[in-house]
Parts: structure tokens; C-alpha cells; sequence
């Protein structure tokens, strides 16, 4: 078992204090706290993963990983671009700022979502468990296949933009069917090419670690202000905190959405690429 890094006492000490000032505060509060809130978040997830496997996205490449806090900003944009048809999430206390305030605090806060979900993925893949996961036979997906999932993507897509009261759900799958067949293709990490060779690990490792982000985010937005509040047709029923039961299945392709992403404009190397078993570009040491 490798040592606790300092990095990860430095992330506790940012989500205790973050967390009691942002439930403990009145008012307009949580546009200053919820970065250093989920940065801490960030490195105590690293931490954990260095000490179970001797290796992070962080402790591999200092500055791969600082590239994922700005690469998550105009991702989580293009996602509140496409709410834009869905109207699936507001946010309260929007009306306080001036549209060039709301914009650089919202982009501080979404900086950390890649990094978040990434770390915790690899933080899932550190439990034999999860990584021994058996196999399946696989299917054979030519390039025509590829073609014809990407052109899906489009179809989703078109569909929620056309109907979004009937087809929001497809705001967490169109982006990954458009990118992910385009990644396979180039000879990027591809998501569906590895589930299509018999290993569906990656597709459960992310998933597991978005709804663990997605617990905490949800969880921390309980008390905050401003805050985001849920508008989703048909679902508004059984809620955990903001978010109704079933939203919580969107953060598990919401997860592929951000591999794919991070794979079209990423060069070789994908930050996240060691953790996940099958993604052909080497494993760290596995915990317990």
C-alpha cells in the first residue's frame, strides 16, 4: 500500500471547509465555493487512487491533468447549449449576475466535472471487482457499422432538438453516438470499439464513478445558493435531493459523452486511458 499524498490532505481540508461555509452561510455563497469545494473533491479522489495503485491522472502528468480542468469549460457549455432545447435543469439565482459574471463563475465551476468524473473512474477501476468483470464474446463492427452508429447520433440529435418534452433523454447519448464511432474510426480511444471486442469494462468503470460524482454533486447542491433545480417531463417523482430517481441513470452515458470528447481533441495518450482495462494503452497496479 503506497503513502496518503499531501495533495489529498490539501483536498480534505478544501471540501470541509468548502462544504461547511457553503451549508452554513446565508446568501449568494456557493458561485465562490464550489470550485475549491470540488477541486478538493479532485485531489482527494487522486490521492486515494495514488495510494491503492501507485499511480493518478494527476501523480502520471501534472499538466495532462490541468488540461482536463480547462477542457471540461466549453464541454460542459456545449451540454448547457443543448439544455437550451431541453430546458431540463435552471438554475436559481441566475438573475444576480451580470451575463459576463454568470458566464466566468459558471466556467470556474464546470472546470472541475472532467477531472471529478475521470479521477473517480479510475478510483472504480482500482477494485478487482470491477476490473474482473468477465468478458463477452463481442461482435464485429466494420467500418459501415461505425458509419451507421455515428449518422444515429445525428438522428438523436435532430430528435431532441424537434421534440424535446419527448426525446430529452437522448441529450446524454447523441454527442457520444456522433463522437465515438468518429474516434473508432481515426483510431482513437473508442469506447465502442472496446465493448464491441468483448470487454464492456470501461463502459461500467465510467458509469460507476459519474454516479458517484453525480451523488455528491446532486448532494452538495442541496443547501447551496445559487443552485440548480430540475424540470424533467414525466419523471418528477421519487427525488433524491433535486434530481428524481431515474435522472440519475443520465449520468452514466453522460460519462461515455465525456471520453468520447476528451478522445476527439485530445492527442494520443488519453489522460484516462491507463485506468480503464481494454483501452490498449497500459494498466496501473491494481488495489484491493
Amino acid at each position: 500500500m503506497n503513502h496518503f499524498p499531501l495533495v489529498g490532505y490539501v483536498g480534505l481540508v478544501l471540501v470541509g471547509a468548502s462544504w461547511a461555509l457553503n451549508w452554513g452561510l446565508e446568501g449568494m455563497r456557493t458561485h465562490l465555493l464550489f470550485f475549491p469545494q470540488w477541486l478538493g473533491y479532485c485531489l482527494v479522489v487522486e490521492a486515494l487512487v495514488y495510494r491503492r495503485t501507485g499511480t493518478s491522472l494527476l501523480a502520471r502528468s501534472r499538466a495532462r491533468y490541468a488540461a482536463l480542468f480547462f477542457l471540461s469549460v466549453p464541454v460542459w457549455w456545449l451540454f448547457e447549449g443543448l439544455n437550451h432545447f431541453t430546458q431540463n435543469w435552471i438554475y436559481l439565482g441566475r438573475e444576480q449576475f451580470s451575463h459576463g459574471a454568470y458566464f466566468l463563475y459558471s466556467s470556474l465551476c464546470f472546470s472541475t466535472v472532467i477531472p471529478a468524473v475521470f479521477g473517480t473512474a479510475e478510483l472504480v477501476a482500482s477494485f478487482r471487482l470491477v476490473r474482473s468483470l468477465k468478458q463477452w464474446r463481442g461482435v464485429h463492427l466494420g467500418r459501415g457499422g461505425f458509419w451507421v452508429l455515428h449518422a444515429t447520433g445525428w438522428g438523436m440529435l435532430a430528435l431532441m432538438i424537434a421534440f424535446p418534452n419527448l426525446f430529452f433523454p437522448f441529450l446524454w447519448l447523441a454527442v457520444f453516438f456522433i463522437l465515438d464511432p468518429l474516434n473508432a474510426l481515426r483510431g482513437r480511444p473508442s469506447l465502442i470499439r472496446i465493448a464491441a471486442s468483448g470487454d464492456l469494462r470501461p463502459l461500467v468503470i465510467l458509469g460507476i464513478g459519474a454516479l458517484i460524482c453525480g451523488f455528491f454533486w446532486e448532494m452538495w447542491n442541496l443547501h447551496s445558493y445559487p443552485k440548480w433545480i430540475y424540470e424533467i417531463p414525466y419523471l418528477e417523482v421519487l427525488h433524491v435531493f433535486e434530481m428524481p430517481l431515474a435522472g440519475y441513470g443520465g449520468y452514466i452515458p453522460f460519462s461515455w459523452e465525456l471520453f468520447a470528447l476528451v478522445a476527439a481533441v485530445t492527442r494520443p495518450g488519453l489522460p484516462i486511458a491507463g485506468s480503464l482495462p481494454g483501452s490498449g494503452a497500459g494498466e496501473p497496479g491494481e488495489g484491493r
